[in-house]
């Protein structure tokens, strides 16, 4: 799936957006367990644009560098 450059960038960022709804939704959700869902939900889109954030950060990182790891 190719998506264009501008939507692609800010998907941390509407990853992070999405999972902070969700969160404080679950705060005021009291029906069945859309709590729990509306909170499971946030926390993994939380962390889903937490990764995907700093994995890009550390690949342009690496590319500016020349592609070479200080670790190895």
């Amino acid at each position: 799936m190719w998506l264009s450059k501008p939507i692609y960038e800010s998907l941390p960022y509407i990853y992070l957006v999405l999972g902070a709804c969700a969160l404080g939704l679950s705060m005021y959700l009291n029906y069945w367990y859309w709590d729990t869902i509306g909170f499971v939900v946030g926390f993994l889109c939380l962390v889903a644009g937490l990764v995907v954030l700093l994995k890009r950060r550390d690949h342009r990182a690496d590319r500016r560098r020349g592609g070479q790891r200080q670790d190895q």
